[in-house]
């Protein structure tokens, strides 16, 4: 029970996320099945929170002494990752959020993508509703990558 609590746990983790949750889960013998879920609501209860209240908090704190530079680096990579987002979405922004949260590489995840959102005055209902897809697609490949399929179709190619 102690290895389901804390692959929720690491799920809800910034810049960790689901992505080190799956392989955690599976490392410790925890059925993919389960891992996938526990994660996926992990990942995700803290979304609607980021989306309303962190951009308020963050502008609060950038000038405060001892947590303003933090602040601000975590504005600046939510804005940084929302014009990226508009740069290459134009009208298709949804789909963007979701391919950005969903494609596991460094510095995304829900966590950006739904501070992202926030900073672009996306509407709630859209925004986590692209972050949802993008997680459950994150979990999809990285459950693939922890289940060793990746490895099993390198090995039938090379």
């Amino acid at each position: 029970m102690q290895n389901y609590l804390i692959v929720f746990l690491i799920s809800m983790v910034p810049l960790i996320e689901l992505r080190g949750a799956i392989p955690y889960a599976v490392g410790f013998g925890i059925p993919l099945s389960q891992a996938y879920i526990i994660a996926i609501i992990g990942n995700m209860i803290p979304v609607p929170f980021i989306y309303l209240f962190a951009r308020k908090i963050l502008v609060w704190g950038k000038d405060k002494p001892v947590i303003g530079k933090f602040f601000t680096f975590c504005l600046e990579k939510g804005e940084k990752g929302g014009k990226k987002l508009q740069a290459t979405a134009g009208k298709g922004l949804f789909v963007a959020l979701m391919l950005f949260v969903g494609i596991p590489l460094p510095g995304t995840g829900a966590w950006t993508g739904t501070l992202a959102a926030s900073l672009l005055d996306m509407d709630f209902k859209s925004s986590v509703l692209a972050v949802l897809l993008g997680v459950l697609l994150a979990g999809i490949i990285m459950g693939a990558a922890s289940a060793g399929l990746f490895g099993a179709i390198g090995a039938m190619i090379g």
